[in-house]
């Protein structure tokens, strides 16, 4: 085993399921010491448990990551107990509400703003001044290939995974010279609960979405996660403000 992040403390968002928690698991398994981070309790210890069965170290923390003081507490928690922070996989987000932009409610779009760009942004908020402390660190922002193009229908989310993209290139740029790499990963149609939620709703869509897939299937978890681990370590220490697709060819059609 590589152990690409052996004595490497990672905080992972979003980390109760999907792509959350694979990438938890690979951090563990690359060596990382992980604070797993959720609203979603059960979830979250689940998490931690698959951790240590494999052998690894971990604790659940309970963030809102729209709620300032819970990101700050996480971050003081991942300190507090593991003496660092060195990775960061800022994952957590939302879906949102189905509607057309001009029928979208005020109430929907808050939400998702709030917890996919705004949660993003207060997390590297409190996440970067640790890094400076100890010299540098890795940070990944979980956006979307709806980052990168436009998706009908999904106005918020498509404007709060732009907004990642921009907010990742204007942070890499920021701290470059101290240190700190920020990337993105541009996820295309991936098996998690968030897609079978969105096609649980519209018989066939969920074959229609593997289908405009390129590799003719969607993408798993574990694939993201590879892909996060990578940017956070050595690896990629030439790799910053980078918004990477990892979505079997989507966006280059």
């Amino acid at each position: 085993m590589a152990e690409l992040l052996r004595g490497k403390v990672a905080v992972v968002t979003g980390a109760s399921s999907g792509i959350g928690r694979a990438s938890a698991l690979v951090f563990a398994r690359e060596g990382a010491k992980v604070v797993v981070a959720d609203v979603i309790v059960a979830g979250g210890e689940e998490t931690v448990r698959l951790i240590k069965a494999a052998g690894g170290e971990a604790l659940f923390v309970k963030a809102d990551m729209a709620k300032a003081a819970e990101v700050e507490a996480m971050v003081n928690t991942a300190v507090a107990t593991y003496g660092r922070l060195d990775c960061a996989h800022n994952n957590a987000g939302v879906e949102g509400a189905m509607g057309t932009t001009a029928d979208y409610t005020e109430a929907d779009w808050d939400r998702v703003i709030r917890v996919n760009l705004t949660g993003v942004w207060l997390c590297m908020k409190y996440e970067i001044p640790q890094m400076l402390k100890e010299g540098g660190g890795a940070i990944v922002n979980t956006a979307s290939g709806a980052g990168l193009v436009g998706v009908p229908r999904m106005p918020a989310y498509v404007a709060s995974k732009h907004g990642v993209v921009g907010l990742t290139r204007t942070a890499a740029l920021e701290y470059a010279k101290s240190g700190v790499r920020v990337n993105a990963v541009c996820p295309g149609v991936i098996q998690t609960p968030m897609v079978e939620r969105v096609t649980a709703k519209r018989p066939g869509m969920a074959e229609r979405m593997a289908a405009a897939e390129p590799v003719g299937r969607m993408g798993k978890p574990e694939e993201i996660a590879e892909a996060v681990v990578w940017l956070c370590s050595d690896a990629a220490s030439f790799v910053t403000g980078h918004a990477m697709s990892v979505d079997g060819g989507a966006v280059a059609q």
